[in-house]
């Protein structure tokens, strides 16, 4: 199947892909609750040295840079409790951790989550996080570019592969809140 956007060899829906995800995305995708059918949801085989925005635009197509978004985890705390959340924001941008982040999880403070936290709490390899399959218990701040376009790259949980999922989807996560301003320039 031809993917609707970047330049991939194979592009096939992600249910049929399920050995190539993590557990937590595996599920995730296995027991899809969106309107968006679950096999609109592609997976593409990608190699892991070319996991990293810039250096995976220039291998398989560079209008990828403004249909890309990343999945960075964030920690925010208040009264000795932390709240542990995942941001989704363009790649183009970065996450307004210190506003829009820190005010949404009405936190006193907020930060973006250590590496070994990241990866331990989600299950899914540093530079491969992605909103599918996280923790239930986390809100999923979803910046308002990113759910309106047809298809966004992000992580598949892995640094080999990625998944092609349409904009909408991200609407539909479970404790996703859509957010203006979310990713700043």
């Amino acid at each position: 199947m031809r993917a609707p956007i970047g330049h991939f060899d194979d592009a096939r829906p992600a249910p049929a892909c399920l050995d190539e995800l993590t557990g937590p995305v595996s599920d995730a995708v296995r027991h899809w609750p969106g309107s968006v059918p679950a096999d609109q949801i592609l997976y593409v085989d990608t190699d892991p040295e070319w996991a990293d925005t810039a250096v995976f635009v220039e291998h398989y197509g560079r209008d990828l840079l403004e249909r890309s978004a990343n999945c960075v985890v964030v920690a925010g705390k208040r009264a000795g409790e932390t709240t542990r959340a995942a941001c989704v924001v363009l790649s183009t941008t970065r996450v307004d951790v210190n506003g829009v982040v820190r005010r949404q999880l009405g936190a006193r403070k907020a930060s973006f989550a250590n590496m070994d936290t990241a990866t331990g709490e989600t299950g899914m390899e540093y530079g491969g996080i992605t909103p599918l399959g996280l923790p239930e218990a986390w809100p999923v701040l979803v910046d308002a570019a990113v759910v309106d376009l047809p298809y966004v790259l992000v992580g598949s949980g892995r640094r080999r592969g990625k998944l092609l999922v349409p904009g909408k989807a991200f609407a539909e996560l479970p404790g996703a809140v859509v957010l203006e301003g979310l990713g700043v320039s």
